[in-house]
């Protein structure tokens, strides 16, 4: 299904099972995500090279300072709320510093993106469960990041570049969409699927993959003995418990796959979580193993949308499991964890853990 998009298209209907209106499939018809080819193959080639290995290879240095920083604030409180106040700060700083968002705005710009992966959960979204209380639904928080990243837009137009480095944000704006740069709504909702997808995805696979160690403490224990693994987990944590369960497509014509018959306009969700623990892929699939090798999950996707910014997730991944071995030689749970009410995404909305220093 991932490659054939003339068959299955992410730009009809969407990319999650819900329908979604006609506006928002407009103000979305920019991301990435929801493009088909050419005009996404045309996008896609334009931003990669700044997702290849060789620049992504420059962050280490600062992937790990940033790393050391977090891990230092949680020995130092000994109990924290992992999720948000620890494995949030990693993506959110290191994409803030490639895009040149400022500092203080990074946290408001956390939220807004919690608010939209977080619609069906009623702690994130109220309205999720006709509370009272009153919050911004998930179309308002999408909307106010794109606001948000207009004014991003209009900014650096009429900034000087030559007073500063040249980051992602100019390299996007000078994109060409069909033969043209991008408007200043273009780009803020490029913006949206970017900064949600960057920090979202690293939170979760950060706070899914400790919670896994903790409750695998034989594994967990033999990547103490074996940092050198730390690559191999990482990988065995997205197979494990991948970010996302699905993203869906829409059929443009009827077809069909083995035995099932698809006809156009019908649905079909690509589910990763089921793919991960395939008997035909994977030998004892629900079992968690660090030395898994061959390791061929779908976590990051497969064919044309495969995803942009898998070099940048891997190394924060294992740059940050690197350093967690070096600075908490103890880990456990201090209560329940809480997982999020989602059929998208496979994420925690709270991991209260202790820790301690040698």
């Amino acid at each position: 299904v991932s490659r054939q998009p003339e068959k299955f298209s992410a730009e009809v209907g969407g990319v999650i099972l819900e329908d979604q209106s006609a506006e928002q499939l407009e103000q979305s018809k920019n991301m990435l995500l929801m493009m088909d080819p050419p005009r996404h193959s045309k996008v896609r080639k334009t931003i990669y090279p700044y997702f290849r290995p060789g620049e992504i290879s420059r962050l280490e240095d600062r992937i790990r300072e940033i790393c050391i920083e977090i891990l230092t604030v949680g020995l130092a409180r000994k109990t924290v709320e992992f999720v948000h106040d620890l494995a949030a700060q990693l993506p959110a700083q290191i994409l803030g510093e490639l895009m040149g968002i400022p500092p203080e705005d990074r946290a408001q710009i956390n939220h807004w993106a919690e608010i939209m992966i977080g619609s069906q959960d009623p702690d994130i979204n109220p309205s999720a469960s006709n509370a009272a209380e009153k919050t911004l639904s998930p179309n308002e928080g999408s909307i106010a990041m794109a606001m948000y990243g207009m004014e991003f837009a209009r900014s650096r137009r009429e900034s000087n570049q030559s007073d500063r480095d040249s980051d992602l944000g100019d390299l996007l704006l000078a994109t060409q969409v069909d033969g043209r740069s991008m408007t200043d709504l273009e780009f803020a909702y490029f913006f949206v699927q970017l900064v949600t997808a960057g920090n979202d995805t690293t939170r979760t696979m950060i706070s899914s993959g400790l919670l896994t160690l903790i409750e695998h403490p034989d594994q967990l224990a033999a990547l103490r003995e074996n940092p050198h693994l730390c690559g191999s987990a990482l990988e065995e944590i997205l197979r494990y418990s991948p970010p996302l369960h699905y993203f869906r497509r829409t059929a443009t014509a009827d077809t069909q796959i083995s035995e099932q018959v698809i006809k156009a306009g019908e649905k079909v969700a690509l589910m990763y979580s089921s793919a991960n623990r395939d008997e035909a892929v994977f030998s004892c699939p629900d079992e968690f193993d660090i030395t898994r090798n061959p390791n061929a999950h779908l976590s990051f996707g497969i064919g044309e949308h495969f995803c942009l910014g898998v070099h940048l997730a891997r190394m924060e991944g294992r740059v940050f499991l690197e350093e967690m071995l070096n600075l908490w030689p103890k880990i456990e749970l201090a209560g329940a964890p809480k997982r999020q009410r989602s059929n998208l995404n496979n994420a925690l909305k709270s991991l209260p853990i202790r820790v301690a220093g040698a």
